[in-house]
């Protein structure tokens, strides 16, 4: 039996290609994944089905706790988060960052690749590292990524973000070894999108 061929069970003296046997694990993976999003987005829409028929067992207040839950049914855009929910989450993004980002990604900052030890002072880097964090989790989760997770995370998340954030014209680029500098970076005035109205 060649190298790459596995037997089958089912058809004595027939051989399974190896490249086809891990095609077939890709798509038992891609069918996992699409089945708990159809399970999430059936659960999302019965439960909105049930508010709008107005079934006599769920009270108003039921219905508008559950709308408040669906509300936010995806991780936010951090930058629109206010205390607590917005600590908690950068709380969870200095670990990952600090845990994961600096030891494996980040190599000794120079002229060329800048990095802040205070990069959760810079609201451009937080927005960014976020972002890829949240892709991070996402495709480095076998159950839904299949085997080309990481490489998409690593191509179209990872490397865009650090050459952002670290080029000569990023949020790091008032920063030295010696010195952390974030008012170059901040808007004279927040934009409307980004306020929350009183009251």
């Amino acid at each position: 039996m060649p190298d790459n061929q596995e037997p089958s069970e089912d058809l004595p003296g027939f051989e399974v290609p190896v490249a086809l046997f891990q095609d077939l694990e890709d798509l038992k993976a891609q069918v996992a994944a699409l089945t708990a999003q159809v399970q999430r987005l059936t659960e999302t829409d019965g439960g909105q089905d049930a508010a709008e028929d107005g079934d006599a067992a769920v009270g108003d207040q039921d219905g508008d706790e559950a709308a408040e839950e669906d509300e936010w049914q995806y991780p936010p855009f951090i930058l629109l988060l206010d205390s607590p929910q917005y600590d908690d989450e950068l709380r969870a993004l200095i670990e990952w960052v600090e845990g994961v980002l600096v030891p494996g990604y980040l190599a000794e900052p120079s002229a060329d690749a800048r990095w802040c030890h205070l990069w959760f002072e810079h609201p451009v880097a937080v927005a960014r590292l976020h972002a890829c964090w949240l892709a991070w989790q996402e495709l480095t989760d076998p159950a839904t990524c299949g085997y080309t997770g990481p490489s998409v995370w690593h191509r179209d998340y990872l490397d865009p973000c650090l050459n952002q954030l670290r080029g000569s014209t990023g949020p790091f680029a008032g920063c030295t070894k010696g010195e952390h500098q974030i008012g170059h970076r901040l808007p004279g005035i927040v934009p409307s999108a980004w306020s929350q109205p009183d009251g």
